[in-house]
C-alpha cells in the first residue's frame, strides 16, 4: 500500500517573535515492512534543517530561525510504501520463547522498554483493577491481546477531556481519551508484567466507511516485544494489530520521545494548528 501524508503544523504567535529554535519528528520511518520512498519539508520562515538520528532510531530535524516571525509554518509531505500482514494471532507461545521471556539477557537488552516513565505509571489500585478484569499474566503475547481488548473496552475514546500532558494515571480515572492516552494506559500495564512495550507515533488511514478511530491528526498505537521475534504493533484505540494502513514515524518509551514539533523561542504566547491528510495512491496496475 501506498500512501502520500501532508502534515502542517501553524504556530501563531501573539506578539513578534525574536528567535526560535525547533526540533521536529514527521519523517517516516524506513524498515523491514516500510519505505520512505520521498519526503518534504517546507518551513516558513525558510530555514534549513539538520538531521540526525536519535537514541530510540527517529529521525530528527532541527532548524533555527534568527529573523523575527508572528507565524511559524512547518508543512511536511511524505509518500510511504507498507507491506505488514498479520500474524500475532497465528504465534503459538513455544517453551523456547518462554525461556527467552524469563531469561535475564532479556530483561536486560529491553530494560529501557520495561521501566515506567511519568507518562506511563499506573497507581497500584489501578493494576489491581486491571488484574482483577484480566486475571494473571502467562502469555505475554496472548496477554497483551487481552490488555488491547480491555482498554478498547473500558475506555471511551474522547478528545474534550485530555491534553497531550495528560498521564496515564489520569486518564485510568476519567476511563476516557484519546488515542495518545490508551496508548499510555496500555504501556503501564504492559510493563507492570514485565512486558517490555514502546510508544509509537504516526498516522493511519482509514479510508470510506471505515469504524477506525485516529485520523484527524497524528496517531499512536503501541508495540510489544514477542520473545524471539520482535515488534508487533496493537492499536488499543481500535483494538486491532497495526497493519499497512499503520505509518510509523518514530518510537520511544513515551509521547515525550517522539513529540512531532518541539522548540523554545523569545516572545509571548502561541496557538498551534495542525492539519494531517493521508491519502491512499494508486498502485501499480490499478
Amino acid at each position: 500500500m501506498n500512501y502520500e501524508i501532508v502534515h502542517t503544523n501553524t504556530f501563531t504567535y501573539e506578539t513578534q517573535v525574536d528567535q526560535s529554535l525547533n526540533t521536529i519528528r514527521l519523517k517516516p520511518l524506513t524498515d523491514e515492512v516500510q519505505r520512505l520512498l520521498m519526503y518534504r519539508a517546507e518551513i516558513t520562515p525558510a530555514s534549513l534543517t539538520q538531521e540526525y538520528t536519535d537514541l530510540w532510531g527517529n529521525l530528527v530535524e532541527t532548524f533555527f530561525i534568527p529573523e523575527k516571525h508572528n507565524l511559524l509554518e512547518v508543512k511536511t509531505t511524505s509518500v510511504v510504501s507498507i507491506q505488514r500482514g498479520s500474524f500475532i494471532h497465528e504465534i503459538q507461545y513455544s517453551k523456547r520463547m518462554q525461556d527467552i521471556f524469563h531469561s535475564r539477557q532479556f530483561r536486560q537488552h529491553y530494560l529501557s522498554y520495561l521501566n515506567e516513565t511519568d507518562y506511563t505509571f499506573l497507581y497500584p489500585e489501578q493494576l489491581s483493577e486491571v488484574k482483577r478484569g484480566l486475571g494473571e499474566m502467562d502469555n505475554p503475547v496472548q496477554y497483551a491481546l487481552r490488555v488491547m481488548r480491555y482498554v478498547y473496552e473500558t475506555f471511551t475514546y474522547c478528545g474534550e477531556v485530555t491534553s497531550v500532558d495528560t498521564r496515564a494515571r489520569q486518564a485510568f480515572e476519567l476511563k476516557k481519551g484519546v488515542c495518545q492516552d490508551l496508548a499510555h494506559v496500555m504501556i503501564g500495564i504492559l510493563r507492570a508484567c514485565r512486558i517490555p512495550s514502546r510508544y509509537v507515533s504516526g498516522y493511519l488511514y482509514v479510508g470510506e466507511d471505515s469504524a477506525l478511530k485516529g485520523d484527524a491528526a497524528t496517531h499512536a498505537w503501541v508495540e510489544v516485544i514477542v520473545p524471539g521475534i520482535g515488534w508487533v504493533g496493537l492499536d488499543p484505540t481500535n483494538n486491532v494489530e497495526a497493519l499497512d494502513n499503520h505509518i510509523r514515524v518514530g518510537t520511544g518509551r513515551d509521547y515525550a520521545d517522539v513529540s512531532p514539533l518541539q522548540g523554545v523561542y523569545r516572545g509571548g504566547s502561541s496557538t498551534l494548528e495542525v492539519g494531517v491528510s493521508v491519502t491512499l495512491l494508486e498502485q501499480p496496475g490499478d
